[in-house]
């Protein structure tokens, strides 16, 4: 099964160019979505509570417990913290940015006469930053494990190349620029058409390499939406929701190793690996939901979301620089040699995973003193199957080894990663015009760990609110940890070692309404 995973690697970077990797997949499903700051404060679990124009993109059916029109508008801030552990070396970086929730306009209004069974409906146009991309992440250690050179003689090998050749030419985004440049070289006494490869950085390993990767990535999705709902007697309420996503990823990756020692005659002194994707596309989405309140003071809810089918492009392009002291010196060499200086393009379909969300909610009424207090509690419990995320040819790259690639990918997916389920808790108190509210949400590992992969994120939220007069202003804070993993290169015949990231971030969220 781990083969499946590591199939990848006979493609990438090969004649026929593709960007994609089974990392993609996760990074555009496994995300906490933006909202209005009440919905963050707590939890996010607005599966089953309505009234909040957020409903539109997690269960529109709350849009049906409007009788009346709401602007909303929702500003925020975000800080981010990123410590990464690599062979027993610590690092951190950290990367601020400012963002958006749930954002728009939801119309609201009751029917004519009390006696039909739909008693009101809503309809909402909203936008909301459903993922942010916005990271920097830096690691470094002495590696006496493994080079990064060693995935491209698995490549070489995969491909059962003899031909230096055929190395120099055919892979323009990885080994031929290593090739070219001598991190990997022919080793001696072979014949024309019959080499063997090796790598000047592994004799190294006894000593260890000095191993550096840092990563910086900007972007996120971005989705507009139109929704609909109605309520049925006060009891049953619908709704539906057109989701039109916008996706735009930029990263820069530069992975470097170097000799850990200061002997300047071994032929190894460092190489660079720099490698620039840019992904960008729109897809467009459905969402379905129910509530149910068997009672004034229960609400039950269930949500549907459909996968995002979306069509992207990647544009991408890479450059290695090796300095071999006294052998060859120093080279670079990019792959605009091989595409006439021009980044790279490959145009594809890709499906991330569906959504299901179960949801409850106890409303608390007003109770017998000065205050009239009233609030409640909800919580939601929602399923993701990540290995459902699938890549498929673009019509117009429809070719076979397109296709045989994208279905290796897949397989790939399939085996690394599982289904999860998320959690999310929160309640709120009013006293007359002010609410307080406090939340949690964990969201579960959705790795296999093949090879020690494992990850999650816990929320813990809390905020003020105000309503008076037809405005309302709300503040939160949320405080997110990350577990998840990174590796710089994965190999197929050998032992390789990824490192754990630990991250840390604030999100101050600000949402300010008006009642129309």
């Amino acid at each position: 099964m781990k083969k499946l995973f590591f199939i990848i690697s006979i493609f990438i970077s090969s004649l026929q160019i593709f960007a994609q990797e089974p990392a993609d997949a996760l990074r555009y499903s496994w995300y906490i979505q933006g909202g209005t700051a009440r919905e963050k404060a707590i939890g996010g679990a607005m599966g089953s509570l309505g009234g909040d124009l957020s409903a539109t993109f997690v269960n529109p059916a709350g849009l049906g417990f409007y009788k009346t029109g709401d602007f909303v508008l929702t500003p925020a801030f975000n800080l981010l913290n990123n410590k990464a552990a690599y062979f027993g070396h610590n690092e951190k970086d950290n990367k601020n940015n400012l963002s958006f929730g749930t954002t728009g306009f939801v119309f609201g209004g009751s029917t004519a006469r009390e006696s039909q069974k739909r008693r009101s409906s809503a309809l909402s146009i909203a936008i909301n930053k459903t993922a942010d991309f916005n990271s920097n992440i830096l690691y470094r250690g002495v590696n006496t494990q493994s080079s990064y050179s060693q995935k491209f003689l698995e490549e070489i090998s995969n491909n059962n190349i003899k031909d230096p050749n055929a190395v120099a030419q055919n892979f323009p985004f990885g080994t031929s620029l290593a090739f070219n440049t001598y991190w990997i070289d022919t080793v001696a006494g072979g014949t024309p058409g019959n080499y063997q490869f090796q790598s000047r950085a592994t004799p190294l390993l006894s000593t260890g390499l000095i191993q550096e990767n840092k990563i910086s990535s900007k972007g996120g999705i971005t989705e507009f939406a139109l929704a609909g709902a109605a309520n049925f007697n006060d009891k049953l309420y619908a709704g539906f929701t057109l989701g039109i996503s916008l996706l735009n990823y930029e990263r820069t990756t530069e992975f470097s190793e170097a000799d850990a020692t200061t002997n300047p005659n071994n032929k190894f002194d460092f190489a660079t690996i720099t490698q620039y994707l840019h992904t960008s596309g729109g897809g467009v989405n459905l969402k379905a939901g129910i509530i149910y309140k068997p009672s004034e003071s229960v609400r039950l809810g269930l949500a549907i979301h459909s996968p995002t089918f979306y069509q992207l492009t990647d544009k991408y392009n890479s450059s290695v620089t090796t300095n071999t002291e006294n052998y060859q010196g120093a080279q670079t060499q990019n792959s605009g040699t091989f595409t006439g200086g021009q980044d790279a393009e490959f145009k594809y379909w890709m499906f991330n995973p569906y959504r299901i969300i179960g949801s409850a909610s106890y409303v608390l009424h007003e109770v017998e003193d000065v205050r009239k207090q009233k609030g409640f509690i909800t919580a939601d419990i929602e399923y993701i199957n990540y290995k459902s995320s699938s890549f498929s040819t673009d019509p117009g790259n429809d070719d076979q080894s397109s296709r045989d690639y994208l279905k290796s990918l897949n397989k790939a997916i399939d085996n690394a990663y599982k289904g999860a389920f998320n959690f999310r808790v929160g309640g709120e108190l009013k006293f007359t015009t002010i609410m307080a509210r406090l939340g949690a949400a964990y969201y579960g590992n959705p790795y296999k760990d093949l090879n020690g992969e494992k990850g999650n994120r816990f929320q813990a939220s809390g905020g003020l609110g105000y309503r008076d007069k037809g405005v309302f202003i709300d503040l939160t804070y949320v405080y997110t940890m990350t577990k998840d993993v990174q590796f710089p290169y994965r190999l197929q015949y050998s032992p390789y070692s990824g490192a754990n990231i630990k991250s840390s971030g604030g999100n101050v969220i600000a949402t300010v309404g008006f009642k129309l």
